[in-house]
């Protein structure tokens, strides 16, 4: 199939590359000249615009940071909907809020392509190894036409519901995940100033009641896992401000709906914190240091 990917970040070039992998055709575009010089070394060919990455594709997926960019993407002159041809599907898998993926797929339906809101889980490490989790908000046949695409991305397609619910459910997922973070963070450190060895505290969490993927998979103090991005400096990883853009998403969405978030809007303060004090690159589970970890 002809892919048009645009978007190629941290996230955006390892899924780009699956792809290609997959034995897609990619067409692809990002400001980024590095990352274009690598996803044409893997294969793809390049294009001057969003604009020309739709004309010749069959469907276009878009990677990007923020709301801003996903409305400039598609609807600028230079954009997708400037240049795809009716009938074309159309991905974002950007994590945005969800008023904003509801107003690009009214749009891209009223010009005759079908739109799905399709964000992820799993980090750069799931992008690397093709194994993330697909959030997506579609209608169900344009979710079963999109499955084989998905699938040379990752390993899990859940349709949420219609166009915004990807997002919906994105959000809320990384809400968890911050307030869950900080927890063990709290905890282990607790843990350590208390006086148990921080290697036996996790093991005994990992097996008990406070297990969860925050101390099970990225423990967020420094050599309990290996691979874990503490134990190499918190780089990599997913970054803390990243989060803390997340978190600004659920936050917001929550105050439209009047429903409080009490534990998630502290959460936000304390990324807000991390990100004050020059840590936002770091990963997420830097946020121990704030208790004091080095």
């Amino acid at each position: 199939m002809q892919i048009g990917f645009i978007g190629l970040g941290h996230m955006g070039g390892p899924m780009a590359a699956n792809l290609l992998k997959a034995g897609h055709a990619l067409t692809v575009f990002d400001l980024s000249e590095a990352a274009l010089d690598e996803a044409k070394t893997a294969g793809a060919t390049l294009a001057s615009s969003p604009r020309a990455v739709a004309e010749t594709s069959e469907v276009v997926i878009t990677m990007l940071p923020a709301a801003a960019h996903v409305k400039a993407v598609y609807l600028n002159d230079d954009g997708v909907l400037a240049g795809v041809r009716p009938g074309v599907p159309l991905i974002d898998s950007s994590t945005i809020d969800p008023a904003t993926a509801r107003m690009i797929g009214e749009t891209a339906r009223a010009r005759g392509n079908p739109f799905a809101d399709a964000p992820v889980s799993g980090g750069v490490v799931g992008a690397q190894a093709g194994t993330l989790t697909f959030m997506v908000g579609a209608d169900e046949a344009l979710f079963e036409t999109l499955k084989p695409v998905l699938a040379g991305m990752g390993k899990n397609m859940v349709r949420c519901g219609e166009t915004g619910t990807g997002q919906i459910a994105k959000i809320c997922n990384n809400l968890l995940l911050a307030i869950s973070m900080i927890g063990v963070a709290e905890a282990m450190k607790l843990g350590e100033v208390l006086g148990i060895d921080p290697n036996k505290l996790a093991s005994i969490v990992n097996t008990s009641t406070g297990r969860c993927w925050s101390s099970d998979t990225c423990n967020p103090y420094p050599n309990i896992l290996p691979n874990a991005p503490a134990s190499r400096g918190y780089a990599g990883g997913f970054g803390a401000d990243l989060m803390l853009k997340d978190l600004g998403l659920a936050v917001d969405a929550a105050r439209q709906a009047k429903q409080p978030v009490f534990m998630g809007a502290l959460a936000q303060q304390l990324y807000q914190s991390m990100s004050q004090q020059g840590l936002g690159s770091l990963d997420f589970s830097g946020i121990i240091k704030l208790y004091g970890a080095k």
